[in-house]
């Protein structure tokens, strides 16, 4: 813990002298803007509902931009009443727009190379997309990709669908222009290109609970990170901690997070995720838990996570009981209570509740107040399996023959 901490304290340091880079003129267009979509989330949930400043800023972003699809789409999926003067002054607005790209377009098509087409095709797929028209976007978008030869412009093309697909969370979308990302990218594909649609797997992979592969992708693009487009460092870097905590080891963890001076820096920006991350690592549990609260609350309203933010909490709090119980043959409840600022009713309600799922290894002695472990043999319950199986199989077998000889 001692060296952990000396290790922080320098690296601090470190970071007082050498401020974060920003690169974030390195990213793509933000556009769709996935802000939006995390906004009218957040007014979806129903203790946020009426959130002022929220949906002003949603609203704000709407005006700004003329977006009367995305308002249209917003007032039926939040149940707002829709303003028709305002509506109606958007529609006209992207009309007329529509119709002077068409122009641009035909002119393109009429009196210039293939260049300009694809450059007057990509304007108004841009333009659609901007305005929250996710059906003709990608119909245009897909008429650019066709008239599109450069690779590194394919590659654009083709995020630009993902971040549609993420937008909306069109799954179908989202997998079919990853999948077609990654063939480009081994056809040739550039080395920023190549990071860039890591994060984009990544954020995918988060979103649907593969926390593994998750972690491994985001970790790979810590030091590379470019994908402002998406979301900012920060952020990217918060999404890698706490995906990191439930879906690395403590070695992994230690090699890959705890001493990675990207992520060190920029949580010396972020007090709370530090603690959250070092109070596990260094067994200083009942901060932990304190702390873990907070990540509920934060996820909770997170579109990415919402759907799993029961999920990591009680993974993270088996964790912390594994952790725990790895170190001792036996220990009293009271300890365990006291080591996580809890009561011994919770620790016993708990710690019952998970043993009886299987998911921890221990047997509690409630006359004794005391949790023993029975740490699994590995090799045994390797047998146990192999028996269970190969009965399986030949029950199998044996139906499978009767049905030949009939």
């Amino acid at each position: 813990r001692e060296r952990s901490l000396e290790f922080l304290r320098e690296f601090e340091y470190t970071a007082k002298i050498m401020p974060v880079e920003n690169l974030e003129e390195e990213g793509l267009p933000k556009n769709p803007n996935l802000d939006l979509s995390q906004w009218k989330f957040y007014l979806s949930l129903e203790e946020h509902k009426n959130d002022k400043d929220v949906k002003k800023q949603l609203m704000d972003a709407i005006v700004e931009n003329n977006m009367a699809p995305f308002y249209m789409e917003t007032c039926e999926e939040l149940g707002w009443t829709v303003d028709t003067a305002l509506y109606s002054r958007m529609k006209k607005a992207n009309e007329q727009e529509v119709k002077r790209l068409d122009d641009v377009l035909a002119d393109a098509e009429a009196n210039l190379g293939e260049s300009e087409i694809k450059d007057a095709l990509l304007a108004k797929a841009e333009y659609l997309c901007k305005i929250g028209d996710k059906d003709n976007s990608l119909t245009a978008f897909r008429k650019t990709f066709e008239k599109t030869v450069g690779m590194g412009n394919r590659l654009d093309v083709i995020f630009y669908q993902i971040r549609i697909g993420l937008f909306y969370m069109d799954h179908d979308l989202i997998t079919r222009n990853i999948d077609k990302a990654k063939s480009l990218i081994e056809q040739g594909g550039d080395w920023d290109r190549r990071n860039r649609l890591k994060v984009y797997q990544g954020l995918y992979c988060m979103s649907i609970r593969d926390f593994k592969k998750a972690a491994q992708l985001f970790l790979d693009t810590v030091s590379t990170f470019t994908s402002y487009e998406l979301m900012g460092y920060k952020e990217f870097v918060t999404y890698t901690v706490m995906i990191s905590m439930i879906a690395l080891d403590r070695p992994n963890l230690r090699e890959k997070v705890i001493k990675g001076a990207e992520i060190l820096e920029v949580l010396h920006g972020l007090p709370q995720l530090r603690e959250y991350l070092f109070s596990l690592y260094d067994c200083h549990y009942a901060s932990f838990f304190k702390l873990l609260a907070w990540v509920e609350q934060k996820i909770r309203v997170d579109r990415w996570l919402h759907l799993h933010y029961r999920y990591y909490v009680r993974e993270m709090r088996i964790l912390a009981y594994s952790q725990l119980l790895e170190s001792y043959r036996s220990l009293t409840l009271q300890y365990m209570a006291t080591a996580f600022g809890v009561t011994v009713e919770f620790v016993d309600q708990e710690l019952s509740r998970f043993i009886a799922a299987g998911r921890l290894h221990c047997k509690i002695d409630k006359v004794g107040g005391i949790v023993e472990t029975n740490r699994p043999d590995s090799k045994n319950w390797q047998y146990q399996e192999t028996i269970k199986k190969g009965d399986l199989l030949l029950n199998r077998v044996q139906k499978l023959s009767r049905v030949i000889n009939i």
